[in-house]
């Protein structure tokens, strides 16, 4: 059974296995098929957490996990801390800390996130918005991951190649570039630099896990 990701630009990523379709950070949604089940929101600022686009893609009984900020205000959908699991409908999702060490933008104590999606025998990190942080060193045993490479903000090229020799994921695809920061060059850059296969993606192009 095969799992397959869409980058939807930016930060928005579409996973699709077998029924399940799992929207993360919509923002800036079109032609949205209203066919998530489940939407997982990192943290609260705008290009990540977006209540229209939210509603765009959620199917009828789509279920929310976000950090307790987002619930607040979104008023629905369930809580999630770094370092817990929440398993719905045959996927486990687990909570994974996302943070600025140095940096204002995204402080530790608000417990943003990013998420290890564990769908069939795949185990999809999504790293948030974050720098290169010590609790990467403990993620292990992935299939893909999704990293920011667009620096600001985040990580920048170089440091998002040095977590894929920590984290040592079969393939990584990189984000938070070509909108808001970021450019083509930090993912050409990241590319060279990474330790693993790289897929570099065009906004609404995706690829197939087997």
């Amino acid at each position: 059974m095969s799992t397959t990701i869409q980058w939807l630009g930016h930060a928005s990523f579409k996973i699709s296995h077998n029924s399940e379709v799992i929207y993360i950070d919509p923002w800036k949604i079109k032609n949205a098929a209203r066919d998530a089940t489940l939407v997982l929101v990192s943290h609260s600022h705008y290009d990540h957490y977006s209540s229209d686009d939210i509603a765009k893609v959620s199917g009828a009984n789509a279920k929310l996990i976000a950090p307790a900020d987002v619930i607040t205000q979104e008023g629905t959908g369930e809580q999630i801390l770094p370092g817990l699991a929440k398993g719905l409908d045959g996927i486990v999702v687990q909570g994974i800390a996302a943070y600025n060490p140095l940096k204002q933008f995204h402080p530790k104590l608000n417990q943003w996130l990013g998420f290890i999606i564990q769908v069939g025998s795949k185990r999809i990190y999504y790293a948030g918005d974050t720098d290169l942080i010590e609790e990467m060193k403990a993620i292990d045993d992935i299939s893909i991951a999704l990293l920011p490479v667009g620096g600001t903000y985040t990580m920048n090229a170089a440091e998002a190649a040095e977590a894929t020799r920590q984290i040592n994921p079969e393939t990584a695809i990189p984000y938070h570039w070509g909108d808001i920061v970021g450019s083509r060059k930090d993912a050409e850059d990241f590319a060279k630099k990474a330790s693993c296969e790289v897929k570099i993606l065009n906004p609404g192009q995706a690829i197939e896990l087997q």
